[in-house]
């Protein structure tokens, strides 16, 4: 599969539509970047630097501290089980999704930052 396409989006354009997934469910932009903190290792000012350079996906994830505790997010997004993607930058685009579909299925913020 050529994912080439996705790795040359930019995460800018992406971003607006998980915040909009989660609001939809009554979540927070706060929480959405919470995620993406704990993801990344990124902060707020990091963050918007990413958003306001347009920065791509691969980009994006070759500058992140990924946290230690990735392999702990497990299932199905998309149709396929996260843990066994082995394209690792597809397998990290896939983990942040799959974070904030737990985010907007209202799953605590302890459970989706893996902290029990």
């Amino acid at each position: 599969m050529d994912n080439s396409r996705v790795y040359r989006m930019s995460f800018a354009s992406v971003y607006p539509h998980y915040i909009k997934k989660a609001e939809r469910k009554g979540r927070t932009q706060a929480e959405v970047d919470e995620i993406i903190f704990w993801l990344t290792g990124y902060n707020k000012q990091t963050l918007q630097n990413h958003i306001d350079d347009k920065t791509d996906f691969e980009t994006f994830f070759a500058q992140a501290q990924i946290n230690s505790n990735v392999s702990k997010i497990t299932g199905v997004i998309c149709g396929y089980r996260v843990e066994e993607i082995e394209d690792k930058l597809m397998q990290k685009i896939r983990y942040l999704d799959k974070l904030i579909d737990e985010l907007a299925k209202g799953r605590t913020m302890d459970k989706i930052l893996r902290k029990n």
